[in-house]
Order: structure tokens, then sequence, then C-alpha cells
């Protein structure tokens, strides 16, 4: 493959941080202009006429093996890199009940020893440590237990790959290099996070809270006593934490002596480690370089601003021993699922150059590696207990416990297991409830935001529940949700009504007549004739799962150049979901065509200087106030992309960017070309309103106005120097941020803040000097802010997005086995970017479904991954015959209007199969599992 063309003067600068000057840019030639430019990524294939596109920008790229994936780079494909490239390998200790005292490489002899052996004695003396958000303990020393299985000890560093190569495969599955000494037991500590939301609604399901999360305050416990919650005493008048604790004792105690028409519904429940499978495994290639005192970084993350910012952390931290002054950044498409969300391979990678001997040195892990060290989805242990009215069928109260196990590190488990307890409800009205959520610290491999975070396991189980509490009142399931089911305008848990419309109740509806549902009584009794020793089953499941985290936050620039060319640049990087193409498709809504020119990972934003300070989780209202009087700061700066973000947050930072460029470009510029031939001798001029404008086949016309080319227009915004181009910063904490701008004189309030702006070469020379400075923009600073209030982050949740789905299955009695034979899903998602990627997000997400229902299982401990010895051949991950790929359909709802906001489904689009497939099994065989998967051990046990 041709060697990579990437120049010095390719790199995006992007800025100082901590003294160390970053540079950012994409693999593959001078930033992603060149990867267009060499057809690695190729631009959208575009219908103007159905908006679709029909191929992905990357497809062709992955398809055909082109370097865009981080793993697949290699030093001499890099310019400026030495042309050597070296290897490494790290030593884990599979033991973490006694202490670490060490390793012996006798195995190797003296042919296969490392050209270089770092341990926790080299990092401490150069102060070498991981990023605070990662813990402590970068490699463990001597003498300490580990804190969990897989934790790393020493790095074995190779300057020649055959050497390397035969030293790692002759040390795998070889426990007797670590040495242990005493026996300790496992490290007790706290739990990584705690929280609990109590809430007692109104007289009717819209009246005021008694006492809510939002209306007053999550509670949270006094101390940890033996490692457990101490909470609050409950005291009616007292502070909120007593307040919200009075009213959870009264909760608990109308469960524990309930009226006699109410059904007390008490279930534990439990779900499964797992492996989030990507298809790239973790690796890193970095290189230091000690004479220009640069380092080169090439990694694959969902971040790549938060690798800069954590690596300049690092380095910083080790600058007297090893001096940078230039961090080079190198973030690639990747697939992540949630398991390259900060985690800590690239910082591993980076202490690999470090001690690299000024080579670059790759960190590559096999699939064994993969297993022993990737982010897992926690597993969770919940407690339900669920109040229904008998005579009217509501639901009356609800009491969760919810434990996920966290791992040997914290990373997101502390939100993980909140996101968890709030997305209990799924689409159900409680009028009272109290979910208090711990995420432990334990032995087992650190588990972080994996798909579904949190909510994959509790609404799995309350769609368990639920089946089961309407078999027990004797109603039909579908019935039963749908006298329960959440509605706009109803509360959720913690007390806030969800933005925008609540569709489930039509999700279900349309699953109550569709024919695996109506016609399952018939078709069990022909089936279970027909197939002696076989068991039919039809399971339904309906949630909604919420998307983004409450401080969602990205820039996004637009510009049109004198040829036509639209180009996009966007913090948001690829990881798989396909929000390269959506991203560039989303800007068509303003500017008639997508960006034919797009650019992803971009972290140089000199064009819009934004600062944050602050934690936009914890901070006062008063510092909140204070601090947004400077027109440059937002609570939070760039999120990471996620499986739920691009649709909705990253599409609204995309289209207002494209707006602004529309209304004070293309359409000023349209309106002075339409102005030439209105009036002068016309009977009078036509009434002409922006809200009326539309794109068809290229041309925008409106209100019965000559049609104008699109290259029209550009011509004639860049002859009058209008805005050609808008870099905007936007900011949510379940409402958008909003500022007043001054545009060309006149006062501009827009969901964003922060604004620059470049305008077309025929711009006046006073706007030509004030952008000078900043590759062409001008910086506008805004008149008045309107940020969220802090409050809003006691909603947790506001936005949500439903799917119900439909399992047909056949339950083999001698096996135990469960074959899916069918599923159709029902999905309400808003305005569709892409419905070829919404599909493809559907299939996908329900194959991870059914994988997690039935197949997929990690031990946590000691015969777990943590050991080194789980690969494929151990890990069933569904393939094509699972998932019943030639017969599975779905639906997609149509939006309530053509103006609703695309919403994300990556995630919700994997839950409901779960809850149906247990449910479908009940159906077949009359027993109800509540572990998961329910493998066919645990059936065939039930059956005998």
């Amino acid at each position: 493959m041709a060697k990579l063309d990437l120049s010095r003067r390719s790199f995006l600068k992007a800025s100082v941080i901590a003294g160390v000057s970053v540079y950012v840019a994409p693999l593959g030639g001078k930033a992603f202009a060149a990867l267009f430019e060499e057809k690695l990524l190729t631009p959208v294939k575009w219908s103007g006429k159905d908006g679709k596109a029909q191929f992905r920008i990357d497809g062709i790229a992955k398809v055909t093996g082109s370097k865009v994936f981080a793993r697949d780079a290699r030093a001499r494909d890099m310019p400026h890199w030495p042309d050597q490239q070296s290897h490494a390998f790290i030593l884990r200790a599979t033991r973490a009940d006694r202490s670490y005292e060490g390793f012996d490489l006798t195995l190797l002899g003296d042919e296969l020893q490392p050209d270089r052996i770092v341990t926790a004695e080299d990092l401490a003396r150069d102060g070498v440590k991981f990023p605070a958000f990662y813990g402590e303990d970068m490699l463990l020393p001597k003498g300490k237990t580990p804190a969990y299985l897989g934790h790393a000890v020493a790095i074995l560093i190779y300057h020649e790959f055959a050497k390397f190569r035969f030293a790692k495969d002759t040390l795998k599955f070889h426990d007797e290099v670590i040495r242990y000494g005493a026996v300790t037991g496992p490290l007790e500590r706290d739990p990584w996070g705690t929280f609990r939301f109590v809430r007692v609604g109104g007289t009717t399901p819209f009246d005021d809270d008694v006492f809510s999360s939002l209306k007053n305050a999550p509670v949270f416990p006094n101390m940890m006593r033996k490692h457990q919650p101490v909470w609050p005493d409950g005291q009616e008048h007292g502070k909120l934490g007593e307040q919200g604790m009075f009213y959870a004792g009264k909760i608990q105690d109308e469960l524990d002596h309930p009226p006699a028409d109410w059904l007390v519904f008490d279930r534990e429940y439990h779900t499964q480690s797992i492996d989030t499978a990507a298809l790239e495994p973790d690796n890193a290639n970095c290189w230091y370089d000690a004479a220009n005192q640069a380092l080169h970084m090439i990694v694959p993350s969902q971040g790549p601003l938060e690798v800069v910012e954590s690596a300049t952390e690092l380095i910083n931290g080790a600058k007297a021993r090893f001096p940078v002054k230039q961090l080079f950044v190198h973030p690639c498409f990747t697939v992540g699922y949630g398991s390259k969300d900060h985690y800590n391979v690239p910082f591993y990678g980076l202490v690999c150059a470090l001690y690299g001997d000024g080579k670059p040195v790759r960190l590559a892990f096999d699939r064994y590696e993969h297993f022993q060290t990737s982010i897992k989805r926690h597993a969770f242990k919940m407690h339900y207990r669920i109040a229904v009215d008998k005579k009217t069928g509501l639901m009356q109260a609800f009491k969760g416990d919810f434990e996920a196990n966290g791992g040997g590190r914290a990373n997101f488990s502390p939100s993980v297991a909140m996101v968890g307890a709030t997305a209990a409800q799924s689409v159900y009205y409680f009028p009272k409830n109290d979910f208090a959520a711990v995420a432990i610290a334990s032995r087992a491999i650190d588990a972080g935001s994996a798909r579904g975070y949190g909510t994959l396991q509790s609404m799995a189980a309350t769609e368990m529940a639920v089946d089961e509490i309407a078999e027990k009142l004797g109603m039909d399931p579908i019935d039963f949700r749908l006298k329960n089911v959440l509605k706009s305008g109803m509360k959720n848990t913690q007390g806030a009504i969800p933005a925008g419309a609540i569709r489930a109740d039509e999700v279900m509806e349309k699953a109550k007549v569709h024919p695996i549902w109506a016609n399952r009584a018939k078709k069990k009794a022909d089936f279970d004739t027909k197939n002696p020793g076989q068991r039919y089953g039809v399971g339904f499941a309906c949630v909604q799962k919420d998307f983004g985290t409450g401080a969602e936050s990205s820039f996004a620039k637009v510009e049109i150049g004198e040829d036509g060319t639209i180009s996009l640049f966007h913090t948001g990087n690829e990881i798989g979901t396909g929000m390269s193409t959506s991203q560039a498709l989303a800007v068509a809504k303003w500017l008639g065509f997508p960006a034919g020119d797009a650019h992803f990972g971009v972290t140089d934003w000199a064009d819009l200087p934004v600062v944050t300070s602050g934690n936009p989780y914890l901070m006062s209202q008063a510092e909140q106030n204070k601090v947004s009087a400077n027109p440059r700061w937002s609570p939070a700066y760039a999120s990471p992309a996620s499986a739920t973000n691009s649709a909705f947050y990253y599409t609204h930072s995309t289209r207002e960017a494209a707006r602004v460029v529309f209304m004070h470009g293309l359409w000023p510029a349209a309106m002075a070309i339409w102005g030439q031939g209105i009036g002068g001798g016309q009977a009078g001029p036509l009434v002409v309103r922006v809200e009326d404008a539309r794109w068809v086949d290229g041309k925008l016309s409106a209100g019965g106005l000559q049609a104008l080319p699109f290259e029209q227009l550009v011509k004639k915004a860049h002859e009058l120097g209008l805005v050609t181009g808008a870099t905007v910063h936007v900011f949510n904490r379940w409402r958008w941020s909003e500022a007043d701008f001054d545009i060309a004189g006149k006062p501009v309030r827009l969901p964003i803040d922060g604004l620059s702006l470049k305008y077309g070469s025929g711009a006046k020379p006073a706007d030509k000097a004030k952008a000078a400075t900043r590759g062409g923009y001008h910086v506008l600073d805004r008149k008045k802010v309107y940020i969220p209030d802090v409050q809003m982050n006691n909603a947790a949740v506001t936005y949500y997005s439903a799917v119900g789905t439909l399992v047909e299955l056949a339950v083999h009695e001698a096996s135990g086995k469960v074959e899916v034979l069918n599923h159709h899903s029902i999905m309400e998602c808003g305005s569709q970017l892409s419905p070829q990627l919404v599909s493809g997000q559907l299939q996908g997400g329900v194959a991870m479904g059914i994988g997690h229902a039935l197949h997929e299982f990690l031990p946590l401990y000691e015969d777990g991954p943590g050991n080194g010895t789980w690969n494929f051949n151990r890990y069933h991950v569904p393939r094509a015959k699972d998932v019943v790929v030639w017969k599975q359909t779905g639906e997609v709802l149509p939006p309530v209007t053509e103006t609703d906001p695309p919403k994300g489904i990556a995630e919700v689009v994997m839950i409901p199969v779960v809850g149906a497939i247990v449910n479908g099994i009940a159906h077949a065989i009359g027993h109800r599992f509540t572990d998961l998967p329910v493998t066919p051990e645990k059936i065939q046990e039930v059956l005998a």
C-alpha cells in the first residue's frame, strides 16, 4: 500500500495546552482534504429528491482495506518518522488476591530478552503516572495487591519484530511468569459512586410533585461504613436529603404493608458482564522525538480531545525527564461501542514511546489481550418491588435497588449506575419511586460506557417484570402496558417532563395489531403440534431510552467556497455509527446539497476561541452566572463521540452553522438577485418570506419566484461579501444554550453559545482586517447568553426515543437451545438523516441484544477474561443464523412534522429484543428467567 502523505504543513495547529503546542491531523494526507483527493474517503453520492446517500463516506475505504484505522498504520507510513518500527507488549497479573512480587523472564532465554523493560519503579522515578481520571498504579509496584485481574505490571519493548513475536508467543498463557507473595484477599474499597432518586408525585401525573430529584435534589449518603452507603435519617421537614429519605421510608412502608387491593411484585434480576467485541482491538503507535522534544501519537478514540488533554496532563507530570514542547495526535476512524471512550490504552502507548530509545513503538493487542483488558459492559444486580392496583391495573409505586459492578477502575461507573437507575421506569408512569444505585469497586476488569450505558440492564429487567405482572393480573401484556404508558406532559422518575412528543403508545398500538402478536395463540398451537420436541413462543417488549449526558457540547464549521464546495468541520469522530455520512447530509437542509468535503475529530478551533472551567454537573448557579459573563465561556468544550449523540447533538451544531450561512449569506444573495426583477414597472413586489424558502433540484425558490441555482447564489454571496462560513459552539443541559448576537447590525438570537463568521471575497476591507488573524474568521461577542440552569442536572434525562420489538422463537426441549424464528421492530426516531444508516443501526442493535439475551457471557473473576485465555473460541457473538438475517423486519414511525429533529437511536435499538426474548421463552415453556443470558443449560434444568 502506498505510503501515507502527511507533511508538516498539513497538520492542524490547535492550541497551547499547559505549555505544550498541540497539533491534530487525521491519517491519510493533507488532513481530510487529501483523504478525499486520494479517494480513501468519498464524497456523498446523493439524490436531492429522496435525500438518500448511495453509500457511506468511509464505506469504500473500509471494505477495501485503506488505512483509516489506527491499527493499520506503521512507522514507515508516517513522514518524518523513523522507518524502523518497534513493538511492545504488557505483562499482567492474573491473580488479585495476593501481593505482586515481580516477574521472571527465564522462559525467554538469552535470545528473546527485551530491549527495554518498563516497570512501576521507572514511572515513579521519572514522574510518569496516569491522568487523574484513570486512577493510580499505571504499572503495579512490587508489594501491592493488584486492584483487578489483568493489572499491568511491566511493559516489554522490542526493536526487532521477529524477536518480539517469538517472545510474546513464548510467554502467552504462562502465569508462572508473574511472582506472587502473601495471600491478602481482594482489595476492599468504597463504591465508585452512589445515588438515590426519590419521587412522590401530585394527585395526577400532571400536578406538581410533592418531592422529586428535579424539584428538590437527589439523595446522597452521609458516609460509607464498611464500604456500604449510610443514608440520611428521614425527616419530613429536615434537609433535602432527610426529606428524600422520609418519603423513601413511606414508600417502603406502603410496599411492606400494602392495601388489600394492591399486588406487590418482588423479583431480583441479574445481567452479565460482556465484551463489546469491537471490530478494531485496542492499539496505539507512538514516537517520542527527544531531539525535537516532540511526541507523536496514532490512536483510535471516541474522544480525540480527551486524548489530547489527558496526554498533556501525563507528559507535563514527566517533563523533567521527558521534555515535550509539541504533541502531534492522529485520531483515526474506529469502532467503539463505548470501548474507546476514555480508555487507557493511548497512555500505555505514550509510555512505550517515552521509553522506546527514540524509536516509534507500536502497542497492538491481539484478541486475547483485548478480552483481558478492554472496557466491559457492567454486570448488574437489581431488586425490583412494584405495586399495582389490581382493580384499575395502574402501577402505584416502584422501588429499585441497583448494583453495577464497576471493576478495578472507576471509569464511568458512577454515571452508568445513575443512568441505569433513572432509566428503569422505561416507558411507564409511576406516581412514586425510590431508586438507589451503587457502582461497586471489584477485582473485575474495568467496566465503562458500553453500548446501552446501564439502561440495557435496567429496562430489560423492567420489561420482564411488567410482562409477568400482566400475567398475574390476567391482562393482555400490551393492554397492561398501554394502561400505564408514559405520555407527553407526564413526569419521569426524577420529576422532569420529557422533551418533545412521547410516542411509546403509538409503538405499542402498532405492535398489538401486528400478525406476530395478533396470531400468536393460534400459531403456537399449530407449531407445537407440527413440531414435536419444540415449543413456540412470542414475546414483546417496548422501551424508550434517553440520549445525551446533560453536558453535550460540540463545534461545527460550515463553509462555501467560491467554487461551490461545501466544507464541514466537526469535533465529532467516526466510531462506526456513520456519523461522518449523516453530518455531511445534515447541511443539505439549509444549503440544498450535502458537504462534499468533510473533516471529523477536529480539535483546531482557533477561529472560535472557547474556554471552559469548573464541572458542568457540580457547579453552583452563582458560579455559572459569574463565569458566563465571559463571552468566550461555555460549561463544556466538546463531547466525545458516542453511539447516540451524533444524530441529535452533533446535527444541531452542524445545522446551526449551515443555517447561519444560509440566513446571512445565501438568502440575502437570493433577495439581491430577485430584487433586480421586482418592481420597476411591475404591478407590485411579491411578498417573499424566508420561511417559504425551498430547495428543489439544487435550486432555491420562495413565494413563486424564479428558482436560483446554487452556483449563482454562491457567486453572488461572495461578490457581495456576505457570510460564506460560520463556526458555532453549542451546549446542551437538557435544553440548548442560547445567545444574542449582532450580525450585520441586526440583533439575532441563536441556539448556540459561540459564533464566528467568514465573509465572501467581496467583503469590506474592515471586515477582512477583523478576521485576518483567525483564518479569515471574525469572532462575534455574544451580547447575552441563556445557559440552562444547573438545577436541570437533577433531571438526569429528558430526551427519549422509543422502540418496541416482537420476537418469535422456538425452544428445543432436548437441547434447551432457543432458536429465534423472526423479529419485528417498531421505531420512533424523529426525522431520519439517512434511512440506510437507521436500518443498519437497528439490525446491528438487534443482533447485539440477541447476543446479550442468549449467548454472550463473561465470568467476572478468576475464570473470566482477566486470566488472558478468552477469545472468540469461548465467547459466542451472534452470527447470521442467530439473528434471522433474511426474515427480520422493522418499521419507523413517520415524524410528527417535517420539522422534527432526528433522535439518537443507536443504543435503544438493542434493548427491547432482550426483554422480548425472555418473555417469549416464558410464553413457550411457562418459566420466567431472571438471570441473563438464558443458556441451553438453564432451560434444560427447568424442563428436566
